[in-house]
């Protein structure tokens, strides 16, 4: 099941305060972007955090599966935790400050 569009606006809405927030449609899912930087993803209308300590340090209850079959784990964050917006743009700034800058792609000659 692909996660709907409203999820993805209502998502980005929260985040606004977090930093430049963007997303990018990925073979029916998204992929949640902070300042140009891919923090999580957005799978079956659920939020999956990429797993750093700093995440875990302040969502200690949260769980951490693959968003899909051969992904890494991911820190799921359940939608009851949206809705206290400073939080969860604390806990993906911090992600974003724990996780290095996307290496540039190669241009196909």
């Amino acid at each position: 099941m692909a996660s709907q569009q409203s999820t993805v606006n209502d998502l980005l809405d929260r985040l606004t305060s977090a930093g430049r927030v963007s997303a990018k449609k990925m073979f029916g899912e998204y992929c949640i972007y902070l300042d140009g930087k891919p923090v999580a993803l957005v799978c079956n209308d659920r939020l999956y955090l990429k797993s750093t300590d700093a995440g875990r340090q302040l969502m200690p209850d949260a769980v951490e599966e693959p968003p899909y079959p051969g992904a890494k784990p991911h820190l799921v964050l359940a939608q009851e935790s949206w809705d206290d917006r400073g939080a969860l743009c604390q806990v993906v700034r911090a992600t974003f400050e724990m996780l290095a800058r996307p290496k540039p792609r190669k241009r196909k000659a």
